[in-house]
């Protein structure tokens, strides 16, 4: 797994071993990516929020095409113990916390761009993005991509800015309510 694109372009990125984080894959992060590009025309400065990061793929990504910041959390000990490394080995800094989404406190600001790529078939990501947008984590207006497994069900009214299938996942593009 690599960095697609930016400053840290073709660059490793390390995964937890064992079977309890499934990274996006490369054919998904650079579709996601593609898609938020012809969308926002840039990622300069903005506050990225990575959720059930993983190996803060996402995140990462978001900071090598030039976001200003970006929080990760995900509630398992060696994927924080990944992510950590992974912005280590990019000398890039993060806010990474080890919590579960649903229910960490009030967010210290507002994020823009949000990645939500919670564990199939478990039906987290309606109260995550709820939970999220009450407690401040998530900007009216900000662009948030949740990936889920395609049959997993997604109820929650926000704009749904495109989806798009990759195998066994449906990334789906949303816009959070004002």
């Amino acid at each position: 797994m690599r960095v697609i694109s930016g400053k840290w372009r073709g660059r490793a990125l390390k995964a937890p071993a064992g079977e309890t984080t499934r990274p996006t894959s490369d054919r998904a992060r650079e579709a996601i990516f593609s898609m938020l590009t012809s969308r926002l025309g840039t990622f300069e400065d903005l506050e990225v929020l990575d959720l059930f990061a993983g190996t803060g793929a996402l995140g990462i990504e978001a900071l090598s095409r030039g976001a200003g910041m970006a929080c990760f959390i995900d509630n398992d000990a060696a994927a924080v113990k990944a992510i950590r490394a992974n912005l280590a080995a990019m000398g890039a800094t993060g806010d990474v916390r080890q919590s579960p989404v649903a229910s960490i406190g009030g967010g210290p600001r507002a994020h823009h761009l949000v990645f939500l790529d919670p564990p199939y078939g478990l039906g987290l990501a309606d109260p995550a993005l709820t939970h999220l947008h009450e407690r401040g984590w998530i900007a009216s207006g900000a662009l948030v991509s949740v990936e889920t497994a395609a049959a997993d069900p997604l109820t929650c009214d926000w704009e749904r800015v495109v989806e798009r299938r990759f195998g066994k996942a449906l990334v789906r593009l949303l816009r959070a309510p004002a």
